[in-house]
């Protein structure tokens, strides 16, 4: 990501944070439709927040692509509609928890 500072910056000069690669990647997947708590080992433990709005939110460490495109399989393969898929800034993983 490009913070406000970096803006204008020649390339040559912008850091980019690369994730470490022996930690697994926090994402979120925001679906249509209201899953229980007991859906957790399905989906690989993910922590699992309903919406007020009908969305479900999984939100976890993915160790890598794979198994991200599992659980992206699993949405498919319930029928489920799938909304977003986001990558989680470790700083926000904090946030998600205070607010649980």
């Amino acid at each position: 990501m490009i913070n406000e500072q970096q803006q204008g910056q020649p390339a040559s000069k912008i850091v980019k944070a690369e994730p470490d690669p022996g930690q697994p990647i926090v994402y979120q997947l925001r679906i249509k439709c209201q899953l229980g708590s007991d859906w957790t080992d399905w989906f690989e433990g993910l922590h699992i927040t309903r919406e007020e709005n009908g969305d479900t939110l999984l939100t976890g460490p993915v160790v890598d692509q794979a198994a991200l495109h599992g659980l992206l399989k699993k949405v498919r393969d319930l029928g489920m509609a799938l909304i977003s898929v986001n990558q989680v800034e470790p700083g926000q993983t904090d946030a998600m928890s205070a607010q649980s």
